[in-house]
Parts: structure tokens; C-alpha cells; sequence
């Protein structure tokens, strides 16, 4: 699993040495030139490049035309299509309207799974396992709350995914022959589960750099049982300072060795 943690404008050179692939939020580019010169570096170095659609930072997904554009201008290696959060034929039928008013972009095209029900969930997925080329799964859907065991919504929402993509797959909806990229966590143990699952191929997540910049550490290779509530994207203009780099470093090792079982 190729593993991303965005990080402030301060640390992206940096975080190089943690991460797989860069990770790219799309509403960044337009009001911060270093970071957009950051990614188009990474792109022109030959380091894949994930544009997102910024819909978990702006609570609807960015401008159409104006990603189109970025996605022209930036040409990562994958882009995440606008979606609508939790409104599984709303996003199909945004999935299919971008498609086929952009044919010609290049670039791998993701589409992230909606909705409120199993069922609904479902027919968004099947539809992204027949015309995305990867599919993505976000950390917190409500659906989740009612799905997932745990005394919290963090602990339902980490096991409601699992919980989620165990069903797809037993009950023969899993595409196992497209990749796979999952949307965010809740707790880092998540990730630690999907061994053998091997076409989950990436997540994103800012958790063990939000958590060094706030001063906390990973508990080993167990994570955290809470989540600071902050976003990194109102984070990106922060400048790590040496203790919170020590921090980072840490957490996102744990993180790795989370997910890898080291």
C-alpha cells in the first residue's frame, strides 16, 4: 500500500522521505504558489502525483471547470473525479457529466464511492468499478456510525470502512482486477487490516503530521485513540519547527509500520 500524509508548505521537501507519492489538494494550487510549485516539480522529478478534488476541506468538491484546468495544467498521474459527499447518485452522475465534458484529459481518473445506505453505496460502487480506473473509499461516512463497533465515533468509523469493504468483497461486488485508494482514516490501527487485500493500492492521510504538529506522538505501532479535530489544510502555512519535525518523523514510521506489520 503506496502511503501519502499531506504536509505543510514548510515541510514538502521533507516529506519526500516519508511519503510514496505526493498528495495534492486542488483549492492549495490556486491561492499558494510554492505549493503549486512544489507539484509541479514532483511531477517533472517523475514522482506520482495524486490531485484531489478538495471536497473533505470545502464540504463540495472544487469547481469543474476549474480543476479541469489544473488537472491540464498539473497532469498528475491520477486525479480524483467531483463528487457529492454522501449522495452516491448525485456523484455518478457528476462522474459521468466531468467524463464526458473533459474526454481528453490524461491522467488515471478516480472515482470515490457515495452514499448514505449499503445499497446506495453499492450501486456507486459498481458504477465506479465499471468506468473509474481506480476507486477511492472515504474514512467517514455516517453510514459507518451504524455499521462500525466501538465506544466512538473515531472507533466506528475505523471499523465500519473495514467493515464495508469485508461485505463488498463477500458479497462478490469487490472489483479485485482495479486499484483501490483510501480516502482519509480515522485511527491509524485501520490500516493494519488490509494485508490481504492486495489491490488496495494507496491512502492518504495528514493524521501521524497533523498529530506531531499538536505535539502528540504515536503510541508505538498502535496509533493514537484520538484525532486532533484541525485540518491540515488550515495547517499548510504553519512552519515545522524542530520538535514538531522530530514528531512527524516518528509518527509517520509508526504509521508505516502499522500498515506494513514491521
Amino acid at each position: 500500500m503506496y502511503i501519502s500524509h499531506e504536509t505543510p508548505i514548510s515541510f514538502l521537501e521533507e516529506s519526500k522521505g516519508y511519503n510514496d507519492y505526493d498528495y495534492c489538494l486542488v483549492h492549495l494550487l490556486e491561492t499558494h504558489p510554492e505549493y503549486y510549485a512544489f507539484f509541479k516539480q514532483s511531477v517533472s522529478e517523475g514522482r506520482e502525483v495524486l490531485l484531489d478534488n478538495s471536497i473533505f476541506e470545502l464540504k463540495e468538491a472544487f469547481d469543474s471547470v476549474k480543476f479541469a484546468k489544473y488537472v491540464e495544467e498539473l497532469k498528475p498521474n491520477y486525479y480524483i473525479i467531483p463528487d457529492v459527499l454522501e449522495d452516491g447518485y448525485a456523484t455518478i452522475q457528476s462522474f459521468s457529466d466531468f467524463t464526458k465534458t473533459y474526454p481528453e484529459l490524461k491522467g488515471a481518473k478516480i472515482g470515490a464511492v457515495q452514499g448514505k445506505t449499503y445499497d446506495e453505496i453499492v450501486d456507486c460502487y459498481r458504477y465506479m468499478s465499471e468506468y473509474a480506473d481506480y476507486i477511492a473509499i472515504s474514512f467517514d461516512f455516517s453510514y459507518y456510525l451504524v455499521t462500525g463497533r466501538g465506544k466512538t465515533k473515531l472507533e466506528r468509523w475505523c471499523d465500519g470502512r473495514e467493515r464495508l469493504i469485508r461485505q463488498l468483497i463477500a458479497d462478490g461486488i469487490w472489483n479485485h482486477k482495479k486499484p483501490h485508494h483510501l480516502l482519509g482514516c480515522s485511527l491509524a490501527k485501520e490500516f493494519g487490516n488490509y494485508k490481504d487485500i492486495t489491490n488496495i493500492r494507496s491512502v492518504d492521510t495528514s493524521n501521524p503530521v497533523v498529530a506531531g504538529l499538536k505535539g502528540l506522538r504515536y503510541n508505538g505501532s498502535f496509533g493514537l485513540n484520538e484525532k486532533p479535530s484541525i485540518m491540515l489544510a488550515d495547517l499548510i502555512d504553519h512552519k515545522v519547527t524542530d520538535s514538531e519535525a522530530e514528531d512527524i518523523y516518528y509518527n509517520t514510521e509508526q504509521f508505516r509500520n502499522i500498515t506494513y506489520g514491521y
